[in-house]
């Protein structure tokens, strides 16, 4: 999620003249368990988490909120936090959410080598998609359609890619 050009909803050219269709109804997630993870704008820190983890969220054109909230429950229902024996069998509990929004997560370059960013839903629908993810979460958030630098330190590395249609 964040700021793109070009795209509307159905088929869209992918920027080397080719015709292609959208995907439908599939909010994207990429989480990474973390030991601390953080995010700057212009050099100023914005937000920081210690244990828990970062969610780089995506969103395109048929999302809505009932996925959002779908998506949040998942997130934090996913057992990745060792239990007592070491295993990953605990939720995130009271730990920590770190949510970036990452339109390029429905980056499509399938055809040639400069990605398609026509899946991606327009910042005006992303947006409080976004927003209502990160709130249900409690997350401490990004700054929406800004250049942000994402500081982690990972957990494992532990990293799932989520999606919910």
């Amino acid at each position: 999620m964040g700021r793109r050009s070009g795209g509307e909803q159905g088929e869209g050219e992918d920027g080397e003249g080719e015709t292609q269709r959208h995907d439908v109804g599939v909010v994207r997630a990429l989480v990474q368990r973390v030991s601390a993870a953080s995010v700057a704008v212009n050099g100023e820190a914005v937000a920081a988490i210690g244990p828990g983890l970062l969610v780089l969220l995506g969103v395109t054109h048929d999302d809505d909120a009932a996925v959002a909230d779908r998506l949040a429950d998942k997130v934090r229902a996913l057992r990745v936090f060792a239990d007592a024996e070491g295993r990953m069998n605990e939720p995130l509990g009271d730990r920590e959410v770190l949510c970036v929004s990452q339109f390029t997560l429905y980056g499509d370059a399938r055809k040639g080598n400069r990605p398609s960013y026509v899946s991606a839903a327009r910042p005006e629908h992303a947006e409080p998609l976004y927003e209502r993810f990160s709130e249900r979460l409690g997350a401490r958030r990004g700054v929406f359609g800004a250049a942000m630098e994402v500081a982690l330190t990972g957990d494992g590395p532990v990293t799932l890619l989520l999606e919910l249609p």
